[in-house]
């Protein structure tokens, strides 16, 4: 009765996902074409995506991955970039917190920007009629997160070994399918102006920095002051 249970979790996790699932799709195709340009074999960019699993991080060491190899830059650009996942984590923790942490941490590999979204959504309005540890199903959060990691994978992948025959793949508009994605998920968590604040002052400041400032500075330059408005409204409050 119970694995009935957390299959059908598992199974509405996954139909929940699918939306995005087929989003994600183009932009891991952009990748792998853009890593397969850079000399990044075939091989080395699964293992990329694999274990970092995260795709702006990845864009981003894409854009970097020269001779000579900037490495350090690479390290803390996937730092700042993926720190977001320490937000994400801690606003699950009040709904996981009472799970062994064997099965908690391991799942938490699987969250990304987009499984993450569709867990917290639901979360969020179970939160409205039951008690903090019924309100996110371990095996729903595992439905919800873990068939990006496969689909990723496989269309960068994919991208990297049809790179060198379709050409440039961006001419095809996949490139649209990274900003929409992102939108929808922006208009499903949005709870008006004042819970966005710090969000929009690291948008504005990152964008101001990108287009003044050469480089990636942009990155340190929106994490940080999103975090000191986070801060200080939170203070005020």
């Amino acid at each position: 009765m119970e694995n009935s249970l957390h299959t059908d979790s598992f199974a509405r996790g996954v139909r929940d996902a699918v939306p995005l699932l087929l989003a994600i799709a183009p932009y891991a195709v952009i990748l792998g074409a853009q890593a397969s340009r850079t000399g990044l074999s075939t091989p080395e960019l699964g293992l990329m995506t694999g274990l970092n699993f995260a795709g702006g991080s990845e864009f981003a060491a894409i854009q970097l991955w020269h001779n000579p190899l900037p490495v350090l830059t690479i390290i803390l650009l996937t730092f700042l970039i993926n720190s977001r996942h320490i937000i994400m984590g801690a606003a699950l923790m009040p709904y996981l917190r009472h799970l062994p942490r064997r099965k908690v941490l391991p799942a938490l590999f699987f969250m990304a920007d987009e499984g993450w979204a569709v867990a917290y959504s639901r979360t969020l309005k179970n939160a409205a009629t039951m008690p903090a540890d019924r309100c996110l199903n371990l095996a729903y959060f595992l439905g919800a997160c873990f068939p990006f990691w496969p689909v990723w994978l496989g269309f960068s992948v994919m991208g990297a070994l049809a790179g060198p025959v379709l050409g440039d793949v961006e001419a095809y508009g996949f490139a649209m399918a990274f900003p929409a994605t992102f939108i929808v998920l922006l208009r499903g968590m949005w709870k008006g102006f004042r819970a966005a604040r710090s969000w929009m002052v690291s948008l504005a400041v990152a964008a101001a920095v990108y287009l003044l400032f050469p480089g990636h500075a942009y990155v340190l330059a929106g994490t940080f002051s999103g975090l000191l408005a986070a801060w200080f409204w939170g203070e005020k409050a």
